[in-house]
């Protein structure tokens, strides 16, 4: 699939699997798009908990680390705090065509199938389901509650795309890494995205 996006917004949140939210920044990064980062305060603590990574607490000392960090363009990074209302994600007159919330939590999950809009996470959500656009997201929890069922299908049922980070195996991953890039390549290829992380099944049998 050609890549035809050049902006993506990308939420982290506090579910654990920041390594995925990371990888999929990385990647976004490398193949040229510009990406708009929301970082929940939960997320801050599970990046210091499950990475190595240091995050400044700012929404613009996070920006020039993580330009920094993944050699990004002047401007191709933007991060916006919980109450940024003014920046681009919270309107549908300025938002990207698509979203990723990547790990998503449940109370994520939760808020955007109500649409609380309580912060700019939920709403910028909430602006990629009525302006319907792409919206993906990446629950990371086990097991899986009625209620968290539940809003997974009134999500899918709205338009949004659920990934769960449940990497597959037949690749043999060998490394934790290689087991994140599972789940990094399915986002990637849902949003029309090259990516080199992992073949296409039954790619090997195209000759």
């Amino acid at each position: 699939m050609t890549m035809t996006l050049d902006r993506v917004t990308l939420a982290i949140t506090g579910a654990s699997g920041a390594q995925y939210g990371l990888r999929l920044l990385e990647c976004l990064v490398a193949a040229d798009i510009q990406v708009m980062v929301l970082i929940s305060k939960a997320a801050q603590v599970v990046i210091a908990t499950e990475t190595d990574e240091k995050l400044p607490g700012t929404p613009t000392d996070q920006e020039s680390y993580l330009t920094q960090r993944y050699n990004a363009k002047d401007g191709q990074i933007r991060v916006f705090g919980r109450e940024q209302w003014m920046s681009p994600v919270a309107s549908g007159s300025g938002a990207p065509s698509a979203m990723v919330v990547c790990p998503c939590s449940t109370g994520t999950l939760s808020a955007v199938a109500c649409g609380a809009s309580n912060n700019l996470i939920e709403r910028a959500a909430d602006v990629a389901l009525k302006e319907r656009r792409q919206l993906i997201l990446v629950p990371r929890e086990a097991p899986y509650s009625e209620i968290h069922l539940e809003h997974m299908l009134k999500l899918t049922r709205m338009g949004a795309v659920v990934i769960p980070a449940s990497p597959g195996f037949y690749n043999k991953p060998s490394t934790v890494e290689e087991m994140v890039d599972f789940v990094v390549a399915r986002i990637l290829n849902q949003l029309g995205v090259e990516q080199t992380l992992m073949p296409r099944w039954g790619d090997d049998l195209i000759t």
